[in-house]
């Protein structure tokens, strides 16, 4: 294996490389080799001044996260970054693709930075749980203004060339080749002879009104990253920037790190780090079986999800054929799908002509048989069994042989619906969630007859598309919305203990969901669920409690944010939900004319019920193996659920709670409330029982 850093010399200008493919992260073999290339140099008088650059697409894109579970190996970061800060002649950071983490912090141990415009830096450690602790707290705010670090570090937003040039964190934008470019700056130093510029001698930038910007951060964070302790740690270093000399603030620093990698929240965020790249593992899916082409795609129904859809089919440059029943529905669908992408242009995300050429590759038709030549078929309509066979028997008689031929459905039975066509084999679930064009998830449905290479295509399609793609088998509402009945009907049930909606709600954002169940409901369609209950109602409990909550008020038209009311009100332009004491007095005659004992259940109660109602049904799908992996469970419920990413996933905080004390409050509920509702797992049981957890049950899986 070759050396992961070199380095050569250009007439007095040591150039060195590093190249550890496919991203250059800082393993401790490239730590060595810039320790051993620096102490070297610095042995050669003949060497004027350095340049760092990378090998390869990009500059050095972040750490080695592996290393915050097995400790870091010497030479550390601090010992390595120092000895760069430490050099006698200058050294410039040549930065090309993506400076993230460890590479910014690299790039602010250098002493110049210049940059291909393409480039970009970023400090994203928050969506890991810690800071940067290779210094990044304390030479960021020597470097740009405080407000400039302040955002770069709590957005993890990378920052484009060409703002870094602006902000002070790069001294020049390169167009063109950069190693010449580089060389010849070094050079320009040397002879205008700028020695080192080392930014811990720096002062911080803005350190005069700190204090009032860490305290309004300090209140910002309390309410975007509510039970977090990473953001609050990060303020405490860049504090310490302020209020301490370098080396007292890298200590602070050091030892904020040190506690934040081995804490719950880091744990959490590094388990999803690997298990968003695990899913693309399917057990016994051949490595060498190839996609199938995917050049344009078809869909049918032009509603808000077809349309979402197509959106993210042309973002990537795939054409797209539009189909829906009448004109006006398609001319509904082009007027959101513009709508969309001239919000887009307003914020500056998308140039006005970019949208043009989106728009341009959506055909829109009327026939069935212009998805002729479509390589892949999307069926979005509304969520009707009959409706749905219908189609697929159309799109059987129409599509090309090959054609794969997806449903969106959320919950319906796929196995039933690729029997309407005579080709089984190339059917197969394409769950996006809404707003499509926006959310990360995309539950790939493996039906009983599906081919194997249909498999890998749907994983190929959400990759290109910039979708998480997990790979689910058939059952009622697969892994995300079967796991959502239990929790959403203890969420209903509790409102007809007596907890208000607001109540219930307030407990589960409390807790870290992005929305209370309830608010989802409205938001959604209080109608959208009723109406998929009433599709299967004769699998449903017999019991009069069951969902009623929403019964009544789909019966009352009270269907959500588009009727102005639901579970709440929604008055005004701002639709801002508010209480609904109508509501409120509603449900509690029902609950009278059932006879169900008014408990009021207190916050706690409330999120253990709909948690752990959750987290049974979860290890019933492994059991059953509607999931294959505890870990694409999380990845379902983190990416397209509003589950808390800190918590890391619904089996991941199971386990963090240790199972005995899930399954014992599961117990507790099998006594006190509906036992029907309330038998816990058999796989939870022998875990609990066996003092075991679901990690392990994967790691003994895959054995």
């Amino acid at each position: 294996m070759s050396d992961p850093v070199t380095y050569t010399l250009d007439d007095g200008i040591a150039v060195i490389t590093i190249d550890s493919p496919p991203v250059n992260a800082v393993d401790q073999a490239l730590r060595a080799g810039l320790k051993k290339v620096f102490l070297e140099l610095r042995t050669q008088s003949a060497v004027k001044a350095v340049v760092l650059m990378c090998a390869g697409k990009t500059f050095v894109a972040g750490a080695d996260i592996k290393e915050f579970d097995t400790g870091i190996a010497d030479p550390g970061y601090h010992e390595v970054l120092r000895l760069i800060e430490d050099s006698a002649v200058p050294v410039v950071a040549a930065v090309h693709g993506t400076a993230l983490g460890a590479g910014t912090e690299i790039a602010l141990a250098c002493h110049y930075r210049v940059a291909l415009e393409s480039a970009r830096f970023g400090l994203p450690e928050l969506s890991l749980g810690i800071i940067p602790g290779a210094g990044g707290t304390q030479r960021l705010p020597r470097v740009v203004p405080l407000e400039v670090a302040l955002d770069m570090m709590l957005s993890g937003k990378p920052l484009p060339a060409a703002k870094a040039l602006q902000a002070g964190l790069v001294d020049a934008l390169v167009d063109g080749d950069l190693r010449p470019a580089a060389i010849a700056f070094a050079r320009e130093l040397v002879r205008k002879g700028a020695g080192p510029r080392r930014t811990r001698e720096q002062a911080v930038k803005g350190a005069e009104n700190a204090a009032a910007l860490i305290a309004a951060k300090r209140l910002q964070v309390a309410k975007t990253m509510r039970n977090r302790r990473s953001p609050l740690a990060l303020l405490d270093a860049l504090q310490a920037a302020v209020d301490l000399d370098f080396d007292q603030g890298l200590q602070l620093e050091a030892k904020l790190s040190a506690q934040l990698e081995q804490a719950t929240e880091a744990k959490a965020l590094r388990h999803l780090f690997y298990a968003e790249r695990e899913v693309r593992k399917i057990p016994g899916l051949a490595r060498d079986i190839a996609p199938r082409p995917v050049a344009r795609v078809g869909i049918v129904g032009s509603g808000t999800m077809g349309g979402g859809i197509a959106m993210c089919c042309v973002n990537v440059s795939i054409p797209v054929t539009l189909v829906d029943a009448t004109p006006q529905n398609l001319e509904r669908g082009l007027a959101l799908i513009r709508k969309n992408y001239q919000r887009s242009v307003e914020r500056g995300n998308l140039k006005a002509e970019q949208m043009e050429q989106r728009l341009a590759l959506i055909t829109p038709s009327l026939d069935f048989g212009t998805l002729a030549t479509a390589d892949l078929i999307i069926e979005a309509v509304y969520e009707n069994f009959a409706l749905k066979k219908e189609i697929f028997a159309k799109l059987d008689a129409v599509a090309k042989p090959g054609a794969i031929l997806g449903t969106n459905t959320s919950t319906l039975d796929i196995d039933t619906i690729a029997a309407e066509t005579k080709r089984p084999q190339d059917v197969i679930g394409l769950h996006f969630f809404s707003p499509a064009n926006v959310m990360q998830l995309l539950e790939i449905v493996q039906a009983g007859k599906t081919a194997p290479d249909v498999v890998v295509t749907a994983l190929e399609l959400a990759k290109r598309i910039k979708k998480t793609g997990v790979v689910a088998k058939v059952c009622y509402g697969f892994i995300g919305n079967r796991m959502m009945d239990p929790y959403g009907r203890e969420a209903e049930r509790c409102v007809l203990e007596g907890a208000t909606p607001a109540e219930v709600d307030s407990a589960l954002e409390q807790w870290g969901m992005a929305m209370g169940i309830l608010a989802v409901y409205d938001m959604a369609g209080v109608d959208i669920g009723y109406l998929t209950r009433l599709e299967r109602a004769e699998l449903l409990p017999k019991d009069p409690s069951f969902y009623r909550p929403s019964a009544l008020l789909y019966a009352r038209g009270w269907i959500g944010q588009k009727a102005g009311r639901g579970y709440y009100r929604y008055d005004g332009a701002e639709r801002k939900r508010t209480p609904d004491p109508e509501v409120i007095a509603m449900l509690a005659d029902e609950a009278q004319r059932l006879a169900i004992p008014q408990r009021h259940p207190d916050a706690l109660e409330i999120e253990q019920r709909c948690l752990f109602a959750m987290i049974n049904e979860g290890a019933l799908l492994l059991e059953e193996g509607i999931a294959l992996r505890a870990s694409d469970i999380d990845v379902v419920y983190t990416a397209g659920y509003g589950f808390p990413r800190y918590r890391g996933g619904p089996m991941f905080y199971a386990d963090t709670l240790g199972l005995k004390a899930v399954y014992d409050r599961i117990v507790e509920f099998q006594q006190t409330l509906d036992p029907q509702y309330w038998q816990p797992a058999p796989l939870l049981k022998k875990l609990a029982l066996s003092g075991s957890s679901f990690a392990q049950w994967q790691v003994e899986q895959i054995r």
